[in-house]
C-alpha cells in the first residue's frame, strides 16, 4: 500500500499540471502528514493557509487523490509547525530582522491618539484634511474592530490582520484588489494603526501612488533623491493605496523596483492596494508584477445580503441612530455594489429624520433614495449579458455558454465569460457555476487559466481589455 509521502507526490503531479503558477503556490505550502481510516491529514503553515485551502482548493486535492492514488478519502487540514518555513517562491518566512532606523520618517501613536511625523502633530480625526510631511492622515474610524467582516471580505480581513501582527513575517508582500468603497483603504489603515499601537518606534508610512510619484519627481527636481531612497527604503511598513495610478509611469516603475526590492530583502512589509490583481495593470513593468504577486493577492468583492445589513446597522450605530428593520432590508436589498453607496444611504435618511423629524419607513426611504438606487442599477451587469457579449466577440452561439461542448474555440470563451462573471458581478463561485451548469471547482479552474493566459499571450490580454472595456461600458 502505498505511504502518505507517495500519495502525496502523485497527488502533486496531477495539481500542478492543472492548477495555475499563483495557485500551486497554496498547494507547495502543504506537508502530507498521515493516512487515517477516515481520511487524509495534511499540514498547512497558518489558520489563514487552513481557511483558504479548504474553502478553494479542497475539493481539487480530494480529485486528484482519487485519480493518482485510486483512493476516495476525505483531506483534512491542520497546522503544522514543520510547514511554517515556506518557500521563497511564496515569499513566506518566520524569520526577523532587526529593526532599521531613520530619523527622515517617524510616525508615534501617542496617549491622546495622535500620530507625530517630523515633530509635527497631526490628529488622527475623521474629520482631519491636514496632511503629514511623508504621510496621510489616519481616520480614526479605519479600525479593525470597525471593519464588518462578511464571507466577500474575510479572506482579505484576515491576511490583514496577520501582516498586522506580524509584518514582514509570515505575507509578504500583501496586493489586495476590488472595485471602488469595498474596504481597502479602510484596511491599509487598520494595519497602520495596529502597528503603530504595538511599537511606538515604527517607522510605518501609508500614502498612494499618486502622492509617493509626485515626492519622486519632487526629489529629482531638488536633486534629493538619496533623501528620498533613504527615507523610504527605511521603513518597517510601506502602505501603497491605488498602485494601479503607477500605469506607465516608467522612471518611478524602476524606482519602486529597486525600493521593493531593499524592502522584501529586509523582510519589512508591502502592503498595496488597486482596483484590479498585478497582470491586468495595463502598462505595469513585468519585473515589478512578478514581485507584487511574490507573496499573497487577494481579492475583495461585493458584500452579501448578511454582511451589508450588518453594515447598515454598524453605520446607524456610529450616529447613534436607529432605523427599522424593515427600512434596513430594503437599503440592504437595492444597494449591492459598495460600503460607499450604504453608507451615504444610511446617512442620508438619518440627516432627513433630524430635520424633519418625521419617523422613516419604507416608502419614504424609497423616495429619498431614488437618485441612489438608479446609479446602482445602472452598475450592474447580469452573468446572462456578460454571456451574451462574450459569445458575440468570439462568434460562437449564445447556447454554447451553458452546453456540454469541451472544443478550444468554446471552452475559452466559456472560461472568459466566467472569469468576467467572477471580476464585474460579485457573485459567488456557486451562483456563478449554476448559470453555466457547471460547479465551482470548475469556476475557479477558468478564473485560474484565464489569469494564466493574461499573464503569456499578449494578444489575448489585449482582447480581454477590450472586452472589459466593452462590458464596463454597459
Amino acid at each position: 500500500m502505498l505511504e502518505i509521502k507517495d500519495i502525496w507526490k502523485l497527488a502533486c503531479s496531477e495539481l500542478d499540471s492543472k492548477l495555475g503558477k499563483c495557485s500551486y503556490l497554496w498547494i507547495s505550502q502543504i506537508e502530507p502528514l498521515s493516512l487515517e481510516k477516515d481520511g487524509i491529514v495534511l499540514g498547512v503553515p497558518s489558520e489563514t493557509a487552513l481557511w483558504w485551502l479548504d474553502v478553494n482548493y479542497r475539493k481539487f486535492i480530494e480529485e486528484a487523490i482519487h485519480n493518482t492514488a485510486h483512493l476516495e478519502l476525505p483531506v483534512r487540514f491542520e497546522v503544522h509547525s514543520s510547514t511554517k518555513e515556506a518557500s521563497a517562491e511564496g515569499g513566506l518566512s518566520t524569520q526577523k530582522e532587526p529593526t532599521q532606523k531613520s530619523d527622515l520618517i517617524e510616525e508615534k501613536v501617542e496617549e491622546k491618539s495622535s500620530v507625530k511625523a517630523r515633530g509635527k502633530e497631526v490628529a488622527l480625526s475623521s474629520d482631519s484634511l491636514e496632511k503629514g510631511s511623508d504621510n496621510l492622515p489616519l481616520d480614526r474610524r479605519f479600525t479593525f474592530d470597525s471593519f464588518v467582516v462578511g464571507d466577500s471580505n474575510k479572506f482579505a480581513y484576515s491576511a490583514c490582520m496577520t501582516v498586522a501582527t506580524n509584518p514582514g513575517e509570515q505575507i509578504n508582500p500583501l496586493f489586495i484588489h476590488s472595485s471602488t468603497g469595498l474596504g481597502k483603504t479602510h484596511l491599509l489603515q487598520g494595519i497602520a494603526r495596529s502597528v503603530l499601537t504595538a511599537r511606538k518606534d515604527a517607522r510605518v508610512m501609508y500614502i498612494n501612488s499618486e502622492d509617493l510619484m509626485n515626492q519622486y519627481v519632487e526629489a529629482m527636481l531638488n536633486r534629493s533623491l538619496s533623501s528620498f531612497r533613504n527615507k523610504i527604503r527605511h521603513l518597517d511598513v510601506l502602505l501603497i493605496d491605488d498602485i494601479q495610478f503607477l500605469a506607465n509611469k516608467e522612471g518611478f516603475q524602476e524606482e519602486l523596483f529597486h525600493t521593493f526590492n531593499a524592502l522584501f530583502n529586509a523582510r519589512k512589509q508591502i502592503v498595496m492596494t488597486s482596483d484590479c490583481p498585478p497582470h491586468a495593470i495595463n502598462g505595469l513593468d513585468k519585473r515589478l508584477c512578478s514581485r507584487f504577486e511574490w507573496g499573497l493577492t487577494t481579492e475583495i468583492l461585493p458584500p452579501d445580503l448578511e454582511t451589508r445589513i450588518a453594515i447598515i446597522k454598524k453605520k446607524q450605530e456610529e450616529q447613534n441612530f436607529k432605523l427599522s428593520n424593515d427600512v434596513i432590508k430594503f437599503i440592504a436589498t437595492h444597494l449591492k455594489s459598495n460600503v460607499r453607496r450604504l453608507e451615504s444611504a444610511v446617512f442620508k435618511l438619518i440627516s432627513w429624520v433630524s430635520i424633519s423629524n418625521v419617523k422613516m419607513d419604507v416608502p419614504q426611504a424609497e423616495k429619498l433614495l431614488a437618485d441612489i438606487i438608479n446609479e446602482e442599477a445602472g452598475t450592474i451587469i447580469s452573468i446572462e449579458e456578460i454571456q451574451r457579449i462574450v459569445a458575440e466577440y468570439f462568434d460562437i452561439r449564445f447556447a454554447d455558454m451553458t452546453s456540454k461542448k469541451r472544443p478550444a474555440n468554446i471552452a475559452v470563451p466559456r472560461m472568459v465569460a466566467m472569469y468576467f462573471a467572477r471580476k464585474l458581478t460579485g457573485l459567488s463561485l456557486p451562483s456563478i457555476a449554476v448559470k453555466f451548469q457547471r460547479n465551482h471547482a470548475t469556476v475557479l479552474h477558468a478564473i485560474s487559466s484565464v489569469e494564466e493566459k493574461v499573464k503569456k499571450d499578449e494578444e489575448f490580454k489585449r482582447s480581454m481589455s477590450l472586452l472589459e472595456k466593452k462590458l464596463s461600458g454597459l
